[in-house]
């Protein structure tokens, strides 16, 4: 380890975690770079900047929609990321504040494992041409972005008219994303390292429209109706963009995978049981 870059959430205590925690990275010969400005994109017209190629690793400090910022910004360098939660534990960012020290001595040692994580990437097609492209950690989103109407989404599997679900919105997230959004919405929990795709509608007007499990190599194509104005895609929860009946969303498996460290003592099922209050019983 040389270089480590630090994504910062703008409050006050993740701020001062990351200041205490690159003073003593330096203090130990590790350059750090800190870099905030990410978290503020929220144009997908607008790439993120690139990281330095010759980062070992980036930690975040925050909670898991810092954890995506950061992953968003490394895109596909395959450089490490870690997240420190600096509020109640998160499913990403899983290493507690009080920990930060002991988790970078095993950092700096090599004392630890890398979990690969799988991504979608998500695009727009609008006549014909590519106006929208973005890799996921999380989820993909169509919804109505104003009143409470319902949505007509046009969903095909390798080109093969699947349905059109009537429904507040869809979602197609991966099995990390499937402790998010897509489980508030009634989706399955899917262990993390899982290569799957899962489509869960949100709130559908057919109680026979359930979550749907695909395996990773099939390719989603989605549209919503002529009469769905105000419809918008939603990357991540975090970027956005409007979309109309003309476009096609296309989602499929990203070429690439995101690579998270993991130190020990870490149990995916503590983490899931802790966030989920499931009973020790």
């Amino acid at each position: 380890m040389k270089k480590i870059g630090l994504v910062v959430k703008k409050r006050p205590e993740a701020e001062r975690a990351a200041l205490e925690a690159s003073e003593w990275l330096r203090k130990r010969g590790i350059e750090v770079i800190i870099e905030q400005d990410i978290l503020a994109i929220s144009d997908l017209t607008s790439p993120f900047p690139n990281p330095p190629s010759d980062l070992s690793c980036v930690i975040s400090f925050g909670g898991d929609g810092t954890f995506l910022g950061a992953a968003h910004w490394i895109e596909d360098s395959r450089i490490p990321i870690l997240g420190i939660n600096m509020g109640s534990l998160g499913f990403l960012t899983d290493v507690a504040g009080e920990r930060i020290f002991s988790v970078l001595a095993d950092v700096l040692s090599g004392d630890f494992c890398i979990e690969k994580r799988m991504l979608l990437s998500a695009s727009v097609i609008r006549d014909g041409s590519e106006v929208i492209a973005q890799t996921v950690l999380n989820e993909v989103v169509i919804n109505k972005g104003m009143l409470a109407r319902i949505a007509h989404i046009r969903t095909s599997i390798d080109d093969l008219y699947l349905t059109t679900f009537k429904a507040d919105g869809l979602i197609i997230a991966t099995p990390t994303g499937s402790t998010a959004y897509s489980l508030s919405a009634g989706g399955p929990i899917m262990y993390p390292t899982l290569q799957t795709i899962i489509i869960t509608p949100i709130c559908p007007f057919t109680l026979t429209n359930r979550p749907l499990i695909l395996p990773d190599h099939v390719v989603i194509n989605a549209n919503v109706g002529d009469k769905d104005y105000g419809s918008f895609l939603t990357l991540d929860g975090q970027v956005g963009s409007e979309i109309t009946s003309e476009d096609i969303v296309v989602i499929q498996k990203a070429p690439h995978a995101i690579h998270l460290i993991k130190t020990r003592g870490y149990n995916y099922f503590e983490v899931l049981k802790n966030k989920l209050g499931w009973s020790g019983r």
